[in-house]
C-alpha cells in the first residue's frame, strides 16, 4: 500500500524547493542537490498516479456500450503494468543513505597468503581502477606501498564522481583468490585472501576532531624501488589517540598531506560512527548485505574455473577476466537489488 500522506509531502516540498531555485532564495547549492534527489521520486510518482488514472478511466469506459470493448482491450495491459509501477515507486521512496553521493576512501590490504595475498590486492587495486575509469571517475592515490614483486602491501585511494560510495558500499569485506601462484612450481592451487574498505568521505560537519586528540608527525617520503623519493621530511603522519587509528600521506607538498590524511582520518572516524549505527538497527535482524563487517568472507575468485562467487547473494558468474578487468556492473546491481529488498521486507 503506497501511504498517500507521504507522496503529498513529497510532492509540496518539491515545489517548495523549485520555487525557491526559481526566487534564489536560499543555499542554492543544497537546494540544488535536495532537486536532484527529488525528481525522480516525484516523476516516479506522477507515473504512477497517471496509471492508476487511466485504470480508473477505463474501468469507467466499461459501463459504456460504445467504449466497451475498448475499455477490454486497455484493462489487462494497464493492470499488468500496475505491479511494476508500484514497486519502482517503492523503491524510490525507500530512505536514502546520506552518504550514496559522497565521494569513497578505498582501502585495500593483503592478508592472509603472503607474497601471494600482496599480487591478489594489486589484481583488486586494479579492478577498481579500472570500474573507476569506465564510469568516469576520479582516482586519486592518497597511499600506496608495494611489495617487492609488485603486488600492493597497503593501498589508499580516495574516488570522486557520480553516486561512488553508493555504487561501492557493498565492496567492503575479504576477498579470497583460489589459483595456483607463479612461484609455485608443483601446479597446487593456493588460497589467499585481501582485504577492502569502502568508507565514505566525511564532511567536517559530520565529524569535529579535537586538536587534542591527535598527533601529528612528518617524515621523510619514499617511493617504490626508489622512485618518485622526496628528501624532505613531507610526509605526514597523523595519530588519533583516543582510537589509535593512524593516517599517513606521502605527497609532495606538506600541507596538502597534512589535508589529505585529516579528510581519511575523518573517513575512518565517520564510518565507525555509521558502523555503531548500523550494529544498533540490526541488533534484531540479520543484514545479508552491506554489514561493512571487514572479516566477513564476502566473495571467492577461483582462476582455474574462471570463476566469482559472491557468497552474501549466491551469485556465481563464469567470467573471472572480465570482472578483474572492471566489470563489475552485474554484481554490484544484484547486491544492491538485494539490498532494496531487505529494506522492503524491513518496512513492510
Amino acid at each position: 500500500m503506497i501511504p498517500a500522506d507521504r507522496l503529498h509531502q513529497i510532492r509540496d516540498r518539491f515545489e517548495y524547493v523549485q520555487a525557491c531555485m526559481a526566487e534564489g532564495r536560499g543555499d542554492i547549492a543544497a537546494l540544488g542537490r535536495e532537486y536532484a534527489e527529488l525528481k525522480p521520486v516525484v516523476d516516479q510518482i506522477a507515473e504512477w498516479e497517471a496509471l492508476q488514472s487511466d485504470l480508473a478511466e477505463a474501468e469507467e469506459m466499461l459501463a459504456d456500450p460504445e467504449m466497451k470493448t475498448l475499455a477490454e482491450e486497455e484493462l489487462p495491459q494497464l493492470r499488468a503494468r500496475l505491479p511494476e509501477a508500484e514497486h519502482a515507486l517503492q523503491l524510490a521512496l525507500l530512505p536514502r543513505d546520506a552518504a550514496d553521493a559522497r565521494p569513497a576512501i578505498l582501502e585495500i590490504r593483503p592478508g592472509t597468503g603472503g607474497d601471494e595475498a600482496a599480487l591478489f590486492a594489486g589484481d583488486l587495486a586494479r579492478m577498481y581502477q579500472r570500474y573507476a575509469e569506465t564510469r568516469g571517475w576520479r582516482w586519486e592515490v592518497i597511499e600506496e606501498q608495494m611489495s617487492e614483486l609488485g603486488g600492493i602491501k597497503e593501498l589508499v585511494v580516495r574516488i570522486e564522481g557520480e553516486n561512488v560510495f553508493a555504487r561501492l558500499k557493498f565492496e567492503s569485506g575479504v576477498h579470497r583468490v583460489q589459483r595456483v601462484p607463479e612461484t609455485e612450481s608443483g601446479g597446487r592451487i593456493h588460497t589467499s585472501a585481501a582485504t577492502v574498505a569502502v568508507l565514505p568521505e566525511a564532511e567536517a560537519v559530520d565529524i569535529e576532531i579535537n586538536a587534542n586528540d591527535i598527533r601529528i608527525d612528518t617524515m621523510r617520503s619514499s617511493g617504490a624501488g626508489g622512485q618518485h623519493v622526496n628528501t624532505t621530511d613531507s610526509a605526514v603522519r597523523i595519530t588519533h589517540i583516543p582510537t589509535g587509528l593512524v593516517v599517513t600521506s606521502s605527497e609532495k607538498s606538506q600541507h596538502r598531506n597534512r589535508e589529505i590524511a585529516m579528510n581519511v582520518l575523518r573517513a575512518r572516524l565517520y564510518d565507525m560512527e555509521r558502523q555503531k549505527a548500523a550494529d544498533s538497527r540490526a541488533s534484531d535482524r540479520k543484514a545479508q548485505v552491506g554489514s561493512g563487517d571487514r572479516s566477513e568472507r564476502i566473495r571467492t575468485y577461483n582462476f582455474p574455473q574462471g570463476r566469482m562467487t559472491d557468497h552474501r547473494i549466491g551469485l556465481t558468474l563464469y567470467r573471472l577476466d572480465a570482472i578483474l578487468g572492471g566489470d563489475l556492473d552485474e554484481i554490484i546491481d544484484a547486491l544492491t537489488a538485494d539490498a532494496q529488498a531487505a529494506l522492503l521486507a524491513e518496512l513492510a
